[in-house]
């Protein structure tokens, strides 16, 4: 089977229609979505309709800190994320937010674990950002490949069977075999807003069989997207950052 996951689209519906078009042209026949569907994006209801469209056709969607924050407001969000998800709160229908409610934080098929942010603490909202951060992720679960984002950087870290661990930068497009010799855990990106100074939209796909992963861009028109950001009246920085993926 394999796998598409998409994490952090961030009302951001181009991107994510960028993303799905690749998805099935690359022939992905599951899709787990990795939390943070709204806050920042301009777009949030219509990104969460395509979610629950998919989600009737079998694909798994989880609760990101943006998507509990709609129904419960959190403290500790800056004040552009902040002023984000309270105008997302209004734009979005008691459908859209009871589904929100409704996500869980975690979901696990065969040997994998798919969570939105650490693993060892998942209402905690913890980032997975270096080595220390990826040993405690590993220590809380026993599965051998573990799937998050969270964090809008593409990662991916490796634990041997000695406990030693490495992390790698992953190359778009290049497949790695996660062999079962060892745990991995991999950092998806950012489909609807990135931070590693590339604006296309970011996902990755998972061949349970053969064990590759790869990580993907979808290239989009991140002026569109910016420009609905703008006459929404949002904050002009969130527009900005689009444009250079950061």
């Amino acid at each position: 089977m394999l796998i598409a996951l998409i994490a952090d689209i961030h009302g951001n519906d181009l991107a994510l229609e960028a993303c799905l078009e690749q998805v099935e042209r690359r022939g992905a026949t599951r899709i787990v979505f990795l939390g943070d569907l709204v806050g920042y994006g301009a777009e949030p209801e219509r990104v969460v309709r395509r979610v629950m469209d998919h989600m009737a056709r079998g694909a798994v969607a989880l609760k990101g800190n943006h998507d509990q924050a709609v129904n419960q407001p959190m403290a500790g969000m800056n004040d552009a994320a902040a002023l984000a998800i309270a105008w997302t709160r209004r734009q979005l229908s008691p459908e859209a937010g009871a589904f929100l409610a409704s996500l869980p934080l975690t979901a696990e098929a065969d040997d994998c674990l798919f969570v939105h942010a650490d693993a060892s603490a998942p209402r905690s909202w913890r980032y997975v950002i270096n080595a220390e951060d990826a040993r405690l992720s590993f220590a809380s679960t026993t599965a051998r490949v573990t799937f998050c984002g969270h964090v809008h950087v593409p990662a991916l870290f490796c634990l041997s069977p000695t406990g030693k661990l490495v992390y790698r930068r992953p190359t778009t497009n290049v497949g790695i075999v996660l062999s079962q010799q060892r745990r991995w855990l991999a950092v998806i990106g950012s489909a609807g807003q990135p931070r590693d100074d590339n604006p296309a939209a970011a996902f990755a796909t998972y061949d349970t069989e053969t064990r590759m992963l790869t990580f993907c861009r979808a290239p989009y028109d991140a002026a569109a997207a910016a420009a609905k950001i703008r006459a929404a009246g949002l904050p002009d920085w969130l527009a900005a950052r689009l444009m250079v993926g950061r």
